[in-house]
């Protein structure tokens, strides 16, 4: 007999999927968050009437406290072990009862439902086939987002289709098409289905963009916004909607935790979500909504300026236009990011500049994470230009900084 205790999103419930295909009726599943695990686990080791079981824990870590008691009851006689794939769970791989592992001898991501796959197939209580292996590939891929490099949309599908019905209907259904099947593929209806979701998540992500708050932590420039839903394609979207910023911070008080995405390599947010008492992937992590954290995300964001998109589908406002790319702030200032002399200047409301960047880029970006500025629309941009034709003080000699060499 086996106990399962793993996380409950689409890798968490990979790992049940594949834990009854592997023991059928002799495994007991039960799916958690991430603040609830530890309490799962204090009650199995609690329980003796449990202890003929073997403990299984998927997709997540243990505590201090449970760490030290999983060892106590191995070493008691009881059976246990742990798989996971989490940086900031790497510390467990000081036991022998414990497999964390962040990527794979081909260098890919992993999974707890690849590493689970491995497991069940290398001792014998699994055989692989192409269904199996196609799904545990599609689930990986979402959790890694290596679907987006990909663009592989039945990843991205897969996890939609769970969201859509219960984790048990999920589950039933998986395991059903994974027995009888031999690749894995969606059906029509659940087709349809995925379309429909498809939209909602569109319209979700399109209300948000235009509610997210810049707040400072420590030296990083974090997008705090408050959802609930499709926390993963949000948080992607909103990095890439503000490339400026380091980070997306998505606030659930529902659940009182904190969701934290970055598409930035440089940026790690399972050190940042540590602090507040959580972890995960560098660039995908979770933690709880603790009072600091309340204090930061909730109180001090409360008052301030949400940041404005940029304009899309310009065909004349757009980066690096020899005429300048412009901008504006909610005060209504004007920036114009200009170049002379191979270097990028931001003239604030026609006044020449005093600093040079080297590219574009980082220009923009220090006049976003500054100034709150955004990319204005052709139609602003043309009569901005119009404007200082008519004054005469937009002429091609016009000098765009203050000195010469910088």
């Amino acid at each position: 007999m086996y106990k399962l205790l793993t996380h409950n999103d689409l890798d968490g419930v990979g790992c049940g999927i594949l834990a009854t295909l592997a023991f059928g009726e002799d495994v007991d599943i039960r799916y958690n968050s991430i603040s609830s695990l530890n309490e799962e686990v204090k009650k199995f080791l609690a329980d003796e009437t449990q202890h003929e079981k073997e403990l299984w824990v998927t997709d997540l870590a243990v505590n201090e406290e449970n760490e030290a008691a999983i060892s106590e009851f191995i070493q008691s006689g009881g059976k246990a072990r742990l798989i996971d794939h989490h940086k900031t769970s790497e510390h467990l791989n000081a036991h022998d009862w414990a497999w964390i592992e962040t990527k794979q001898e081909d260098g890919k991501q992993t999974s707890a439902t690849s590493m689970l796959y491995d497991v069940l197939v290398s001792e014998g209580h699994l055989e692989k086939t192409n269904a199996v292996s196609e799904f545990v590939e599609l689930v990986r891929q979402y959790d890694t987002w290596e679907w987006e490099k990909r663009q592989n949309e039945a990843a991205k599908q897969l996890n939609a289709l769970l969201f859509l019905q219960s984790i048990e209907e999920f589950a039933d259904e998986m395991i059903d098409r994974l027995q009888q099947g031999d690749t894995f593929v969606f059906s029509d209806l659940e087709e349809k289905l995925l379309k429909v979701q498809d939209a909602q998540t569109a319209r979700y992500i399109r209300k948000k963009r235009k509610q997210v708050v810049p707040v400072k932590i420590d030296t990083y420039l974090a997008g705090v916004v408050h959802a609930e839903s499709y926390l993963s394609e949000l948080g992607n979207d909103l990095g890439k909607t503000f490339p400026h910023l380091d980070l997306i911070v998505m606030v659930m008080m529902g659940t009182k935790r904190l969701s934290l995405r970055t598409i930035h390599d440089d940026v790690d947010v399972s050190a940042i979500a540590g602090n507040y008492g959580g972890g995960g992937h560098q660039k995908a992590s979770g933690a709880s909504l603790t009072e600091d954290a309340f204090e930061l995300f909730v109180k001090k964001a409360f008052d301030l300026q949400t940041l404005r998109p940029d304009a899309i589908d310009n065909r004349f406002n757009v980066p690096e236009n020899d005429l300048g790319t412009l901008y504006a702030n909610e005060q209504n200032d004007k920036f114009l990011i200009v170049q002379q002399n191979r270097k990028y200047y931001i003239m604030k409301n026609q006044q020449p500049a005093e600093i040079g960047f080297k590219s574009f880029e980082e220009a923009e970006r220090q006049l976003k994470r500054d100034e709150l500025a955004f990319l204005v629309t052709d139609h602003r941009y043309v009569k901005y230009l119009s404007e200082r034709v008519k004054k005469q003080d937009l002429t091609v000699d016009q000098p765009v900084h203050k000195n010469q060499e910088n």
